[in-house]
């Protein structure tokens, strides 16, 4: 398998799973600072221009959270997929609540204060996007009261996406007001098999 990866984005959730199940990997790094995903060689693997892609055989899928699942479901006796209907509608769930609830402001904020060209920049969508935050993240925490796990009772996919967006509004300052979601990922990314954290890795591409 082959994972094209950018270290600090969405790609993250992608080599914490392939850590964790323990497979080899070959890493393919987009240097999307200098302009890499814009490639025509790249754009030919994915023409979305964005990562992370994985390339398994004739097999090339994007979307982090596709690619997450097919990792899981490829390898099931490593039990980050759950088999029972019910834990896997679950898995599903948080897997879209993720992607649909908490990512989207945290992805505004990110347009409106550096993905942008400054002129098309609109600092109340980065307040409204603060705003809209902080209902779905209680619904999160309270979730995850007397939880180590987001589903079931042991770690799945879904630990290494919800820790990696929640590690992405710790950077922006929107988990001062939810202690147990940030003990939550702190504890993830203590596991021994956890990738960088967002700010390492955006450390370790400008050294």
């Amino acid at each position: 398998m082959k994972l094209y990866e950018f270290p600090p984005t969405r790609s993250i959730r992608v080599r914490w799973t392939l850590q964790e199940l323990e497979v080899d990997f070959e890493s393919v790094v987009v240097n999307m600072a200098a302009g890499e995903h814009r490639r025509p060689e790249f754009l030919a693997i994915n023409p979305a221009g964005k990562l992370p892609v994985l390339v398994d055989g004739d097999l090339v899928l994007t979307e982090s959270v596709a690619i997450v699942v097919y990792l899981g479901e490829k390898y099931p006796e490593k039990g980050l997929v759950p088999r029972d209907l019910v834990q896997r509608a679950q898995l599903n769930r948080w897997l879209l609540f993720a992607a649909t609830e908490l990512e989207q402001p945290l992805w505004r904020i990110a347009r409106h204060k550096s993905v942008y060209p400054k002129e098309k920049r609109l600092p109340d969508d980065v307040v409204l996007a603060r705003e809209d935050f902080a209902p779905v993240a209680a619904v999160l925490e309270q979730h995850m009261k007397d939880r180590q796990f987001v589903v079931g009772d042991r770690v799945t996919v879904a630990d290494f996406v919800i820790a990696y967006t929640l590690d992405w509004a710790n950077l922006v300052k929107l988990l001062d007001g939810f202690p147990d979601l940030q003990k939550y990922m702190e504890r993830m990314y203590e596991r021994p098999h956890a990738p960088l954290r967002i700010a390492k890795a955006f450390a370790s591409i400008k050294s």
